[in-house]
């Protein structure tokens, strides 16, 4: 169903009405809405708060996707770390997946670069939790505070069989 409808002006003209979506009732139609009164020029006619709000939420979201890349990386670092003997080819790729992800959200956001250490800190937390609840490993056998700098996070060496990262 669209948001925009085509109606004839009384001079002959055809004139667009943006019928109006409620935030709270249709995010996919007042989104759409929001579009094309973007578009329009009507900036008057804008729902600025919750603009802003959603707008808000994007940059929230594309921290948090840096985060969640760290927190599965460090995940698998301290794994690694911690139990040589459980070691997988499936552990690497996820270290290769992960860091291309981190290098890919930076490339894509680089204001985030400035954020990489509280990134890093919040995604270290849950991810000692994490490899605690993996391995086994009382959570007091990790580190509390993340012993990876930034260049073991992305570049530390790692391999297994065929498997490496970073690749040769």
């Amino acid at each position: 169903m669209s948001t925009t409808t085509k109606s004839k002006a009384r001079s002959g003209s055809t004139e667009t009405s943006i019928a109006p979506a409620r935030y709270e009732d249709d995010l996919y139609g007042w989104v759409e809405a929001q579009v094309a009164l973007l578009k329009a020029g009507r900036l008057n006619e804008i729902d600025a708060e919750n603009v802003a709000e959603e707008l808000s939420d994007v940059g929230r979201d594309q921290y948090n996707r840096l985060e969640s890349a760290l927190r599965v990386l460090m995940l698998h670092l301290l794994k690694w770390d911690h139990q040589p003997t459980h070691r997988s080819r499936s552990w690497v790729r996820s270290i290769q997946v992960q860091r291309k992800q981190i290098a890919r959200t930076l490339r894509e956001n680089p204001s985030l670069k400035p954020r990489i250490s509280e990134a890093t800190a919040e995604a270290y937390d849950d991810a000692r939790g994490g490899a605690a609840f993996e391995t086994g490993v009382p959570e007091t056998v990790f580190p509390t505070d993340c012993p990876y700098d930034w260049s073991a996070i992305t570049t530390r060496f790692v391999e297994f069989d065929d498997q490496r990262s970073p690749k040769d």
